[in-house]
């Protein structure tokens, strides 16, 4: 099932030349940002996986890889990537990466069952990064110290906007707003996930909602998310759980709240085989990555995904994804984004 939002009396601010010049860069100054803030080296990425050891990601656990057979290996399936979230993971280790360093990319994937629309496209592309970390640095603090200095990349990313394209005002706040999803729920009891993300963020401009993945006192999980890679379990000082979550900002032009990114500390043994049981997965023990990692052969680490085609879409004020990247859409959203003055690709 496809949505698509056309807002009233949209007009793109910038001609597809200066888009494409937008986006290019974009992409160089906040790579070059996120790589200083984090201190990450580059390293070239897979963009498919062998089928059955564990390392592409799961993401909900319910959406379908694209698979082909390989020839040269007796017909193995291999999968194209959801995102790297274990397979950086696993590179952490294998490049023997020292505390307080990591690892980023360039990460392209097909997701075949994503419900098509303004922000949600088949193909994915997003700076995926990976830290190793201390043992003693796995509390939310530290969680809160690497989002800030996502944030500041991205807001110094924006005024670099403002003075290629000066119509293009700044409209971040200098700081990002931190609540866990269980007061995110008891402040907007009666409210969908996606309606309370929309009004802390219509409120505060840029929110970082912490705790993904684990049910809250309804009963229920603010969203999905794998057992093996975030740590949504642990229990943390204020009484909550999660180590993870979302970076979300209000996007004008749409009148909504998008996610620009999903990260967290990742699961050390402990965490994993909680998850595992708590999922009803303790089959992924026998894994390639699964037994990597109990074995303690992988190191503790702190990652996520930063959307490219979302960030240059919100810094360039675009209605939809569609107009930073090429894909394939429905004839009929074509037919409306026309009609609405949206030009995609």
């Amino acid at each position: 099932m496809s949505y698509f939002i056309k807002p009233e009396g949209y007009k793109a601010i910038l001609n597809l030349s200066q888009t494409e010049l937008g986006i290019k860069v974009i992409k160089d100054f906040f790579q070059q940002n996120l790589s200083s803030e984090l201190r990450l080296r580059r390293v070239t990425a897979p963009l498919f996986v062998l089928k059955g050891r564990g390392i592409n990601d799961d993401l909900n656990g319910v959406e379908r890889a694209v698979t082909f057979p390989i020839k040269d290996l007796g017909d193995a399936k291999a999968e194209i990537v959801h995102s790297l979230a274990k397979w950086k993971r696993l590179t952490l280790a294998d490049y023997h990466i020292e505390e307080g360093y990591g690892i980023y990319t360039d990460m392209n994937a097909i997701r075949s069952d994503e419900e098509l629309g303004n922000l949600h496209s088949l193909y994915v592309d997003q700076w995926d990064w990976e830290r190793v970390m201390k043992k003693e640095e796995r509390n939310v603090d530290f969680l809160k110290e690497i989002v800030e200095r996502i944030y500041a990349a991205m807001v110094r990313t924006e005024y670099l906007v403002y003075e290629m394209f000066p119509s293009i005002k700044p409209i971040l706040p200098q700081k990002i707003h931190f609540i866990h999803s269980e007061d995110l729920l008891k402040k907007y009891p009666t409210f969908t996930p996606k309606e309370r993300e929309d009004a802390i963020t219509r409120k505060y401009g840029a929110v970082f909602i912490i705790g993904i993945g684990g049910k809250l006192s309804d009963g229920k999980r603010h969203d999905g998310r794998a057992p093996d890679y975030d740590d949504w379990s642990t229990e943390t000082p204020d009484g909550y759980k999660g180590l993870n979550g979302d970076l979300l900002v209000w996007d004008a032009v749409l009148n909504h709240a998008i996610e620009l990114s999903s990260m967290g500390i990742r699961v050390d043994k402990e965490a994993l085989l909680r998850q595992l049981e708590l999922t009803g997965t303790t089959n992924r023990k026998e894994l390639y990555f699964h037994k990597r990692l109990l074995n303690g052969e992988l190191p503790q680490s702190i990652g996520g995904g930063i959307g490219q085609s979302r960030l240059c879409m919100f810094y360039l004020r675009k209605a939809h994804i569609g107009e930073i990247q090429s894909s394939i859409w429905p004839d009929e959203m074509r037919r409306e984004a026309r009609e609405a003055g949206i030009n995609l690709i």
